[in-house]
């Protein structure tokens, strides 16, 4: 029997709606699952009811993950977004040579994680690194340091790095936002007498509102899913300074084989991942934001 119209847009949606099952939801339910039991992935599943979620609140190095990744993510709304807009202004206003300052910003973004960390490893490094190097070449010696091996400035290197990759990802969101701003507002501000950057902060930043707060909320996001730079680069140390959820998530899981607190961790930041989206969103409606027309 041929399948009637009404049914076909269910059929059309059903792969997609099935891949999204298998590959989200199946996942979700099952980590939740988990997250009730003790188990170490070979020995006898255990239900222990909340003693996960307990432990959680009670474990130091979680919750100065935390408290790292809330720091990380404050720091990359700055080197990442704010950096990103000033970027895509100074592209904006410039008359020449616009492309190739768009390609060089974005390269970073195209490059491999892994070979990004190591070279900045090596930039970092206290004997042979550029900075330390060019510190002692004129004369600065005592600002030199084990810049990935001190606590005070492990986590804000890391950032810096994650500000060099992700700027020019931004500057391309806001640049494209910029590019539909129209021009007879821009001719405007121009007549009344607006300096370049008048024109930038007064007029082009309240007109790319709504991009800037999809930005954000992307760059939130985006924090608690970083792993990669942080374990080649640091992996959580020293003591701790820059371990961040997700690579306690992996020495819980992997090195201490504890899938169940592991489990519980992952529930944890799940929550806490989507109420933030979920505060964000809400926030942006609330301003009345998506209204805005550029």
């Amino acid at each position: 029997m041929r399948p009637t119209r009404a049914w076909s847009p269910y059929l059309l949606v059903a792969p997609a709606i099935l891949i999204f099952a298998f590959v989200v939801l199946v996942p979700v339910v099952a980590n939740t699952a988990l997250s009730f039991a003790s188990w170490s992935g070979t020995d006898t599943l255990r239900f222990v009811g909340f003693d996960n979620f307990l432990r959680a609140f009670r474990d130091d190095i979680y919750l100065r993950a935390y408290g790292n990744t809330f720091g990380y993510i404050a720091l990359t709304l700055v080197l990442e977004v704010l950096v990103g807009l000033l970027l895509a202004g100074l592209v904006t206003m410039s008359n020449r040579r616009t492309a190739f300052y768009r390609v060089a910003f974005f390269v970073p973004v195209t490059l491999p994680m892994i070979a990004i960390a190591v070279l900045w490893g090596f930039v970092y490094s206290d004997d042979i690194g550029l900075i330390n190097s060019g510190l002692r070449a004129v004369g600065l010696d005592g600002l030199a340091r084990v810049w990935l091996g001190d606590p005070a400035t492990a986590l804000i290197a890391v950032s810096v790095v994650s500000g060099w990759i992700y700027a020019g990802f931004y500057m391309a969101i806001f640049y494209a936002a910029l590019q539909r701003i129209p021009q007879n507002l821009v001719e405007a501000a121009r007549l009344d007498g607006a300096s370049q950057l008048r024109i930038f902060f007064s007029v082009k930043v309240p007109m790319i509102r709504p991009m800037i707060e999809v930005a954000v909320l992307l760059c939130v996001t985006g924090g608690f899913q970083s792993f990669d730079l942080f374990y080649v680069m640091t992996n959580g140390g020293p003591d701790h300074a820059t371990e961040i959820i997700t690579t306690y998530l992996v020495q819980v899981v992997f090195v201490y084989r504890d899938l169940g607190y592991g489990a519980a961790l992952s529930t944890i930041m799940t929550i806490v991942v989507v109420a933030l989206g979920l505060f964000l969103v809400k926030m942006r409606a609330k301003d009345g934001s998506e209204r805005i027309e550029y």
